[in-house]
């Protein structure tokens, strides 16, 4: 605990680290449009801007924006509390009122807010943490997901808090809030021992549906069931039980008959990132039945509107927008593009006749916008980010390994000298039931973004190896019980796919990833010498202690079939540390210091062993952060750090 304490802030380096070298001047910040959603007659979309660098996680306050679907234009800002950053925006089935959160993080509250014909009206006030405001579907209530006097903030990713006192006792919980939209007292309405992940209002507006589970919510979703809540009882009813053996149930949404409920069941590794088959059961519970067997993608949302249910979807290296007949199980392609950001993880938004869209989109060399109009003709009504494109060479590889057909991003400087080699970065995502996708800024683990790599003279290999989302339930649940097997070999044969198709110097190979990609470079390192250094974030270096120190557990069940304790040996056969005198690749490691997902101690524990084989290697852990290191300063420092370690064994 001493040297854990003593180290806190502190960078482990060898003898003569050279100051850190600066990263390209990023772009200027770029606009940024969050929590997008069309009206219900399709005239109008609203969401969330403002100014948003590519160098900060922090939430920037900014007004909420109400633009014509024709022409782009203007036509209301909305912004009532100059403390708040706002989300969560909903319109009322008549399109005359828009509800939003706004969180002052300095007070620790968040309003729920009403714009309507009056201005804006304060609904109530929480002391706590808010989401997901939904009106009812007879327009008289609005609902939400809220903790009161929450400790953290939710999910895992998010730091946790120290681990003194009765540990364990009294977790926080996440229940449905209701509030009425003509004035009174907010109420919550599910059980005080139970954390509701995602809920959906009932058509009669009397209930809900919801994915939920008792106890800790952090470590508890891969064990969740899916319940029916009564309004005016408080009771839950389970619909369906646990089935972490066949898949996770996420993004549940009741039929407009009210007979029935949709939902995404598959593989998924941790909450938030969402990829399965769309299944349907009976409101009164049952066996579920996927609606798209044997689908060559994954879904991540789901709305009805009217009698026809909608989905978005990855589908390679495309995000799709998809009609789903119940019936006959067939997937009708609305519209698809090989664009990201909200469009490819699921927040796409319908008009009520499923006639008009509205979705961000991004990819790597250009900045985000809002396109919309009619299906399939959505086309830009922005232009704030016109002028922020970077020239890249950017490239879907796709090849073969162990009988899949495998997908990866490569990007590169998109002007080159003729006959120059490159040195290329290989960054493996975390997950692993996760996708890399064409983001203009960075994803939670780069904190670079690949344009800034490209102008610093690298190349960028990301691949979806098996386990990835994005081409059917076969394929993510390809790697259970085989971590570091398939999935390794899928990485490295990518590695010479993109060799082939680009100018890339095989003596200057690195790897770089964070939490599973964490692991995949303690693997790596650990099981060939291909890769001239190494960079890992939040890895895994003993799935033994990992099982017992971290605070999400129960995700593990799914991929080893059993606990650590009913069955060892798969764990300790993929721990790095097992075979962890194979490494001579230097290799830098940097962590949170309340990291709930991967405790900071994995890291210790590989660095700790690379030093006493006097291997050189580097330890950073960030005071204060989780498995996300968001504060500014961190960020900054990461973004020389990482540079610097690559520089300084793969530059010319």
């Amino acid at each position: 605990m001493k040297m854990h304490a003593f180290l806190l802030g502190a960078m482990l380096a060898a003898p003569g680290r050279t100051a850190p070298a600066a990263v390209p001047s990023p772009l200027p910040a770029v606009h940024s449009f969050t929590s997008l959603v069309i009206s219900p007659a399709g005239d109008r979309v609203a969401s969330v801007e403002s100014l948003q660098s590519l160098t900060s996680a922090e939430l920037l306050h900014g007004p909420i924006i109400i633009r014509s679907v024709r022409d782009g234009r203007v036509l209301k800002s909305i912004d009532p509390c100059a403390t708040c950053s706002y989300a969560g925006l909903a319109w009322s089935a008549d399109g005359r009122q828009l509800a939003f959160l706004g969180a002052d993080g300095s007070a620790g509250t968040v309003r729920v807010l009403l714009d309507g014909d009056g201005g804006v009206k304060t609904l109530a006030t929480l002391a706590g943490v808010a989401n997901t405001p939904r009106f009812s579907p007879d327009g008289r209530l609005l609902a939400m997901l809220a903790t009161v006097a929450a400790k953290k903030k939710i999910g895992a990713l998010e730091a946790g808090v120290p681990q003194v006192g009765d540990i364990g006792a009294a977790p926080d919980e996440q229940r449905i809030a209701i509030v009425p939209i003509g004035g009174g007292d907010l109420s919550l309405v599910t059980p005080d021992d139970t954390f509701i992940y995602e809920y959906d209002w009932t058509p009669d507006s009397r209930g809900f549906v919801a994915t939920a589970a008792k106890g800790d919510g952090d470590n508890n979703w891969w064990l969740a069931e899916l319940d029916a809540f009564d309004l005016a009882q408080g009771t839950a009813r389970q619909i369906v039980g646990p089935h972490y053996d066949r898949y996770q149930m996420a993004m549940p949404r009741v039929a407009p008959d009210g007979k029935s409920v949709t939902f995404i069941g598959g593989i998924m590794s941790d909450f938030g990132p969402l990829g399965g088959e769309v299944y349907e059961v009976g409101l009164g519970g049952g066996s579920p039945s996927s609606l798209t067997p044997g689908f060559r993608g994954s879904f991540n949302a789901l709305l009805w509107r009217g009698k026809q249910l909608y989905a978005t979807a990855i589908i390679i290296d495309h995000a799709a927008l998809v009609a789903i007949d119940p019936v006959k199980h067939t997937v009708r392609t609305l519209w698809s593009d090989s664009v990201t950001a909200s469009a490819a993880e699921g927040d796409v938004s319908l008009s009520a006749d499923g006639r008009t869209g509205a979705a961000v989109v991004e990819d790597f060399g250009h900045a985000p916008k809002i396109i919309a109009g009619l299906l399939p003709k959505m086309a830009a009504i922005t232009h704030d980010n016109d002028a922020s494109t970077v020239e890249l060479d950017v490239r879907s590889v796709q090849w073969k390994s162990g009988g899949f057909d495998v997908q990866g991003w490569l990007i590169g400087p998109g002007t080159r000298p003729s006959g120059k080699l490159f040195p290329m970065i290989v960054h493996v995502h975390g997950g692993p039931s996760a996708a890399v996708l064409p983001l203009f800024g960075t994803d939670y683990s780069l904190y670079t973004t690949v344009h800034e790599w490209a102008a610093h003279g690298y190349y960028v290999f990301m691949p979806n190896p098996r386990g990835s989302f994005g081409q059917g339930d076969a394929f993510a649940r390809a790697n259970i019980r085989d971590f570091g097997g398939g999935d390794f070999r899928d990485i490295m044969s990518g590695v010479d796919a993109a060799e082939k198709v680009a100018p890339i110097d095989d003596r200057r190979l690195g790897i770089h990833g964070h939490s599973y990609g964490g692991f995949m470079v303690m693997w790596a390192v650990t099981h060939t010498d291909r890769f001239h250094t190494a960079v890992a974030g939040a890895g895994i270096s003993d799935w033994i202690s990992y099982y017992g120190l971290n605070g999400v557990d129960t995700w593990m069940l799914p991929f080893f079939g059993a606990s650590m304790y009913d069955d060892p040996l798969p764990y300790r056969a993929v721990s790095p540390l097992e075979s962890i005198k194979r490494v001579r690749t230097p290799t830098l490691m940097y962590t949170g210091e309340y990291d709930v997902e991967v405790p900071a101690e994995q890291s210790f524990e590989f660095w700790h062993g690379l030093r006493d084989l006097n291997v050189a290697t580097e330890l950073h852990v960030y005071p204060g952060e989780g498995h996300l290191i968001q504060q500014s300063a961190h960020i900054v420092d990461l973004r020389h750090r990482l540079p610097e370690w690559f520089d300084r064994y793969l530059a010319p």
